[in-house]
């Protein structure tokens, strides 16, 4: 596969803020087209790899893009905040933590099949790194945890909302839904699977089987409904997750590097060394998160125990970009 001439000229020639526009249509174009359950494991590997020659881009000739992600693709929390501000009488939040673009269809079909109006569907930026607790605390609160049981309390940027944060069937959740006119509910899947999953073996394939079957349910839906009943909706994540068990390998000094500087990590606080090599596979970047060391593009390395088939936490346009469908009933 390779980058559109007319998309190459664009990524070379635009302003970085351009550029990235263009890169995030594009992954959200390949990823947002129709599925079917029967062939989604191996579609989705396909679009996987098609959005890969992309991050081929980023970390070869146009990783200098990296440094000003942070800069000009609006994270997710503060498009949230912007939206919350909209003048609707009722609203909800759905964080479904660790949702990647690859699990976007499921959402669009879904919703086409049982008559909700599709408002937006776009992309913003996770936080840098790309994960739970940074963008719990850019909303302004402690923890993930700290929504459980209407427990956000009144210090964070939603407000007023009742909160809740849990990992359970949807049919329960849906029993959660109370009369609140706001709502924000923070659900720990897909990552709880992620995680799960993030072994030996080919985990895209296992989690890929799961999402087709959570998203199509009638459970899921029907839970979807109870928030969105009286309420304008948006459906986003955290944060998303790299299929690392299909990067190839870094051998040699550039594998002896990552595994000492990330161990089977992706990122690291702090400044540090970010190689001798170019282009780079690490970078520094500077975040309202502090300073930290991120592993570039698609590579994994030998380490301890093994490196996770899926992970977060590094710069790939998977791990940094989250869907943003806004609907309502």
């Amino acid at each position: 596969m390779t980058i559109d001439a007319e998309v190459l000229h664009r990524l070379t020639k635009d302003t970085p803020e351009d550029a990235w526009h263009v890169i995030i249509d594009k992954a959200v174009e390949i990823a947002s087209k129709s599925l079917a359950a029967g062939n989604a494991p191996s579609e989705v590997t396909r679009r996987d790899r098609e959005i890969g020659v992309l991050d081929h881009f980023l970390s070869s000739g146009g990783w200098d893009l990296w440094q000003a992600f942070g800069d000009t693709v609006e994270r997710t929390s503060d498009r949230l905040v912007r939206w919350w501000d909209e003048p609707y009488s009722a609203k909800a939040v759905l964080i479904l933590d660790g949702l990647s673009l690859r699990e976007l269809p499921w959402l669009l079909q879904g919703a086409k099949k049982r008559c909700f109006t599709l408002h937006e569907v776009t992309a913003n930026a996770s936080e840098l790194p790309g994960d739970t607790n940074e963008f719990a605390r850019a909303l302004g609160f402690g923890s993930r945890s700290q929504l459980q049981n209407n427990g956000g309390g009144l210090a964070h940027k939603l407000q007023p909302a009742y909160t809740e944060c849990v990992d359970m069937a949807w049919k329960d959740c849906e029993g959660l839904i109370n009369t609140a006119r706001n709502w924000v509910f923070w659900h720990h899947w897909p990552d709880s699977k992620v995680h799960d999953g993030s072994g030996a073996g080919q985990g895209l394939d296992t989690l890929t089987r799961d999402v087709a079957q959570q998203l199509s349910s009638d459970d899921f839906w029907a839970f979807v409904e109870r928030l969105a009943t009286g309420r304008r909706l948006v459906i986003t994540s955290d944060h998303g997750y790299a299929a690392t068990g299909y990067f190839p390998d870094a051998d040699g000094e550039v594998g002896q590097f990552l595994k000492k500087t990330f161990s089977s990590g992706r990122s690291k606080a702090g400044s540090g060394d970010t190689g001798p090599f170019a282009p780079p596979v690490a970078m520094q970047i500077n975040s309202p998160h502090g300073t930290h060391l991120m592993a570039v593009g698609r590579w994994k390395w030998k380490s301890q125990g093994g490196y996770p088939t899926m992970a977060h936490g590094g710069l790939s346009l998977l791990e940094v970009l989250s869907p943003f469908v806004e609907i309502s009933k």
